[in-house]
């Protein structure tokens, strides 16, 4: 097995760290362990599919989605008498 070193890690964050630990009745390691291996497996797994412009507009078209409607200021009617 391969062994990591991190350094300059915040004291605050290592002591959250050490509680975080303790609560799950842990060493520092073994969290840190379970944590990486969690996080490399996220990365591995398949993001799920985007949707298509044309689903995202179906879907707002369907009744109950409501889009809010900015409030209008007045019209601006330009004098075309001016010189």
């Amino acid at each position: 097995m391969a062994s990591l070193t991190i350094r300059n890690i915040p004291e605050d964050a290592k002591r959250r760290f050490r509680k975080r630990a303790a609560h799950h009745g842990r060493s520092m390691e073994e969290e840190a362990r379970r944590l990486l291996i969690a996080a490399a497996d996220e990365e591995e797994a398949p993001a799920p599919p985007r949707k298509g412009i044309f689903e995202m507009l179906y879907e707002a078209s369907r009744p109950g989605f409501e889009l809010p409607i900015p409030p209008r200021s007045p019209a601006r009617i330009p004098d075309l008498d001016e010189e």
